[in-house]
């Protein structure tokens, strides 16, 4: 007697379904071999990013930096990140680190330029800290920032290729916070002429307290030299009131705060992996 076959439909939707199966069996396996090194051992886990923010009593800044986070999670899925404030919000430093117990951190200052918190205040929590952590460089000077900036602007209204005659009547104040310690002044410095190699028109470092010149003092002396089509660039990680403040003297326009911009978190992310195949803190 001859045997008899299934319908050919049936056997290919039997073969399509081992097929199915065989490749979720691959990649679950694949899943969990990348947890292994070649010689067989669990690769560790990978140190904590905590992302270190100044505070404020703007309750946007807050919102800000969180949605921040969030981007890095996103781009670095499985990661450990945390958020941790140097003061004014929480949950402050010390407390996210304290959470973390013994677990090795990388901390990543949400801060432009060198000042006392970057060489100060965040290195002592870093140190009081139980588990082993490193603190990142700070997130500028970096062509990454000048990205950022660069867009803020953009979406502010500045025409990103203006013809000669507005080029000559145009600049931008790039406001800042500002600080005593002059390596913070020369990153602030820095960032600037990489945004103005970016624009094509000057860029002058000003500064919401500490330093000088002052955002009114910068417009004033740009306005001297014919420069009457004047932008504001925010050079700050979220909204507060030196934010606000800067942007109140702009002539013209002000861009927003930094930001969420997923350029920021790449740069965090940079920051980050650096600080792990560096001895010191280094920007770059």
């Amino acid at each position: 007697m001859t045997a008899s076959h299934p319908p050919r439909s049936e056997s290919l939707h039997h073969l399509e379904s081992t097929a199915h199966l065989m490749d979720s069996i691959s990649s679950q396996l694949a899943g969990r071999l990348r947890l292994v090194s070649p010689v067989g051992r669990r690769r560790p886990t990978p140190p904590a990013l905590v992302l270190v923010a100044h505070g404020s009593r703007d309750s946007r800044a807050a919102v800000t930096v969180v949605a921040l986070r969030d981007r890095v999670r996103e781009l670095r899925p499985g990661l450990s990140v945390h958020l941790g404030h140097i003061e004014l919000n929480e949950p402050l430093l010390p407390d996210t680190l304290a959470a973390l117990g013994y677990s090795p951190a990388v901390l990543v200052p949400l801060l432009l330029g060198r000042g006392y918190h970057v060489k100060q205040d965040i290195p002592a929590m870093a140190a009081a800290a139980a588990g082993r952590t490193r603190v990142a460089a700070p997130l500028g000077p970096h062509p990454l920032l000048v990205e950022t900036l660069y867009d803020r602007l953009t979406e502010a209204g500045w025409q990103p290729d203006p013809d000669p005659a507005v080029r000559r009547t145009s600049a931008v104040v790039l406001a800042a916070a500002g600080s005593r310690d002059p390596e913070s002044a020369a990153d602030t410095a820095r960032t600037a002429r990489l945004l103005a190699d970016r624009l094509g028109v000057p860029v002058v470092p000003a500064y919401a307290s500490a330093a000088a010149p002052t955002v009114e003092a910068a417009l004033r002396t740009l306005a001297a030299r014919g420069r009457h089509r004047v932008a504001v660039a925010s050079c700050f990680t979220a909204p507060g009131r030196f934010a606000t403040q800067c942007a109140a003297a702009a002539p013209w326009i002000a861009s927003a705060p930094l930001g969420d911009h997923p350029a920021m978190a790449r740069l965090i992310l940079h920051r980050y992996d650096r600080a792990l195949t560096t001895p010191h803190t280094e920007a770059a």
